[in-house]
């Protein structure tokens, strides 16, 4: 039985947002620029590689802007050496979330590189006659990175020349078939920042979060295969399903705990779980 959201300990929730947040910086990597801009990190072995196309000094490994343009090429041709798979879909590279664009990166190569990937992901809710109820999805079993996880009802990365909002129209139609015109209506509500270690390397990640409220009688439909499936849940029940059965995705921890903060079910009085959860990672 899943307990209420009172029974659920501050240390528990504090440490879903600890777990995202586990990277020491720079923890013997190198700090990668492009020309002064920090852009990210990467260890000693692939700044050795970048050698001939960046010049490493005891500051770190800095990349020409005029090289710039040929970092996603670089990259590419590294990857089975470095063990890190393409994804063919290029995100943006900034120095911050509001500065330029000063290059492009495979997705797959972002952890390795350090580098600031972008998502977004929604909080689809509807009020019941028994209380707020939030949309959460399963995952697809086949999906390469935590599968059969439970997810928020849509969520992606941000593809180079894209904007936050209209990767979420995009998603929302591609993987559980929401029309634009009920999406228009989402409104953008935290943006949540973590350092990670994963398998997969180093995740400097930032997710751009929506709210959006939906009539009782809709339902989202599973439409791409990313995900298997939609379940309404009592939003006084996710608390405990966070904590205690580790079948939520390790990110999609800190989109709801933040949603059940804002929308006052889940208590926090010190206010020590909302100023963590807001607490943003050095920068390189």
């Amino acid at each position: 039985m899943v307990k209420g959201k009172d029974q659920v300990s501050d240390a528990a929730l504090l440490g879903l947002i600890d777990r995202c947040r586990n990277a020491v910086l720079p923890g013997g990597r190198l700090a990668l620029h492009i020309g002064d801009a920090p852009i990210g990190y990467v260890n000693p072995d692939l700044a050795a590689a970048l050698d001939g196309f960046a010049s490493t000094s005891p500051a770190g490994v800095t990349i020409a802007p005029r090289d710039a343009p040929r970092l996603a090429d670089v990259a590419a041709a590294l990857a089975s050496r470095f063990g890190y798979r393409l994804r063919d879909e290029a995100f943006d590279v900034r120095s911050h979330i509001d500065g330029p664009v000063l290059a492009t990166l495979d997705r797959g190569a972002l952890p390795a590189f350090g580098v600031i990937g972008v998502g977004v992901h929604l909080n689809g809710f509807c009020r019941r006659a028994d209380g707020l109820h939030v949309w959460i999805a399963k995952r697809s079993a086949a999906k390469k990175r935590d599968p059969g996880k439970r997810d928020n009802l849509v969520g992606g990365g941000v593809s180079a020349g894209m904007t936050p909002f209209e990767t979420l129209i995009k998603e929302a139609a591609e993987e559980a078939a929401i029309p634009a015109a009920i999406v228009a209506s989402a409104q953008e509500v935290s943006r949540i920042a973590y350092t990670m270690q994963r398998p997969e390397g180093l995740r400097r990640d930032l997710l751009v979060c929506y709210d959006l409220e939906l009539p009782d009688d809709f339902i989202p439909h599973p439409a791409d295969g990313e995900v298997e499936s939609f379940e309404p849940i009592p939003a006084g029940r996710l608390p405990e399903l966070m904590a205690s059965t580790d079948t939520v995705k390790f990110n999609v921890n800190l989109v709801l705990i933040d949603f059940l903060l804002r929308h006052r079910i889940l208590p926090d009085p010190s206010g020590v779980i909302r100023a963590t959860l807001a607490a943003q990672p050095p920068a390189p």
